[in-house]
């Protein structure tokens, strides 16, 4: 595409008039083909500088009236021309050109606008539709470079979205690997407790596998019977029957309970993920908060109490593992607002309407400068490293590609307050589009 960031291409070459030249010699020149595309001349004078524009609609104008051309015809130029032309230099950057014409610019559109060089002397016309087509032209090109910054813009943010889940899946899966290694552990040392145990029991099978092999051989002399008889009760003597079934049982029974453990943390792991459901699904939001809370568990036992009043609720249509995030975010946050013990209050109820969760923490606060940002990309108020700042404008947008509201409260030194509500019906349409909802949403933020 050509540039259009100088006035030269608007440039038409038109030989100026002179002030004496008659009105009937103007009128013959704009019958010349080479003048058809314009709707004025210009008039220079002796030094070609511009002096004005005679527009063809001023001729007609003239040659319309009774006895016009009689009148007009003989005289000169310079008695009917616009002595004001809109006069523009050939450097001027093109917006500015531009904005002067469409200042100027009147309908019907009569005259044309006169280009000049440095020194002001004149080089030639520039047309309207001519400065329309390239306003165009630079309109569509301004229209292509923003498409393209909004596709980066899309896509960084896409790997932004993804540097955060990952992010918080490292912490996920850190803290599920920490809750496995406790059962996992004494699993095995059940397991080595019992290689211990059984070990008895082959020295046992292996005397008296020796003892029936004698017993069952003629050519068996007495004094090997007698060896193999005794090595068998030493055998027997060395396993008590009643103390090793009792340990047996409480091994497996602890292992069992291990394994339960182990089985309901990749249950938990599997139902906040979603994996094997599909992206969309009719939940009880109660079930996502007892996911979000068994994958949080590392964070928040031994120092955090979590209270949960949840109501009965009606199934919500909506993504399980993104509001999954969302609530694991919210509690990690509680954890990490509190510099020491403290307590997480978790409340769910219904309307007819909509569906209402909070998550309410006794912890540090946030100032109302803080609360202002909260949701802004990369804002963060912990250390270089330890945070993105993308959790809760994920959250945010999480919410609102829902159809619903997300507000907080926070006062200092008192805790803080997340109250998300889900509409029902419009939780459900989004879901099934996959697209954020028609209507905006309503992001409230208090200080008290």
């Amino acid at each position: 595409m050509a540039d259009i960031g100088a006035l030269e291409h608007l440039l038409k070459p038109v030989q100026a008039l002179t002030p004496d030249v008659s009105i009937d010699e103007v009128a013959r020149r704009f019958l010349l083909d080479e003048h058809r595309a314009f709707l004025s001349l210009p008039v220079v004078d002796a030094v070609q500088r511009p002096c004005g524009l005679i527009s063809r609609y001023r001729l007609q104008d003239i040659f319309m009236r009774r006895f016009g051309r009689e009148l007009w015809g003989t005289q000169p130029v310079s008695k009917v021309m616009n002595p004001a032309p809109l006069v523009l230099q050939l450097g001027t950057p093109f917006e500015t050109a531009a904005a002067q014409v469409t200042t100027r610019l009147q309908y019907p559109v009569t005259e044309d606008f006169i280009l000049v060089d440095g020194a002001g002397r004149y080089r030639g016309l520039g047309t309207v539709p001519h400065l329309l087509k390239a306003m165009e032209a630079r309109l569509l090109q301004r229209n292509q470079a923003l498409q393209h910054t909004l596709e980066d813009l899309k896509q960084s943010q896409a790997q932004l979205v993804q540097s955060e889940k990952m992010a918080s899946l490292g912490q996920m899966v850190a803290g599920i690997a920490h809750e496995l290694n406790t059962p996992l552990g004494y699993v095995g040392n059940n397991v080595d407790l019992l290689r211990e145990l059984s070990a008895p029991l082959f020295a046992l099978n292996e005397a008296l596998a020796h003892l029936s092999a004698y017993l069952g051989d003629p050519a068996t002399d007495e004094e090997a019977l007698a060896h193999a008889l005794e090595a068998a009760d030493a055998a027997r003597r060395a396993v008590d029957a009643g103390t090793l079934a009792e340990d047996f049982r409480q091994l497996l029974e602890d292992t069992d309970y291990g394994l339960r453990q182990i089985s309901e943390l990749v249950g938990g792991l599997k139902d906040f993920s979603r994996l094997d459901r599909a992206p969309s699904d009719d939940v009880d939001l109660n079930d996502c908060v007892r996911a979000a809370l068994l994958i949080a568990r590392n964070n928040l036992k031994g120092r955090v109490e979590v209270r949960q009043q949840l109501q009965a609720l009606p199934p919500l249509r909506c993504a399980p593992s993104q509001i999954n995030q969302v609530l694991l975010n919210l509690l990690n946050n509680a954890a990490q607002a509190m510099d020491g013990s403290g307590i997480i209050l978790i409340k769910s109820w219904a309307d007819e309407a909509q569906v209402h969760l909070s998550v309410e923490d006794n912890g540090k606060g946030m100032t109302p400068e803080v609360l202002e940002r909260i949701f802004d990309p990369f804002f963060t108020t912990k250390p270089v490293g330890e945070g993105t700042g993308l959790g809760l404008s994920i959250s945010y947008r999480i919410v609102r590609d829902h159809g619903g509201t997300i507000r907080v409260a926070s006062r200092p030194g008192r805790g803080t307050r997340f109250l998300i509500t889900l509409p029902l019906r419009r939780a459900a349409d989004a879901a099934e589009a996959g697209a954020a909802p028609a209507a905006p949403l309503q992001r409230e933020i208090e200080h008290a």
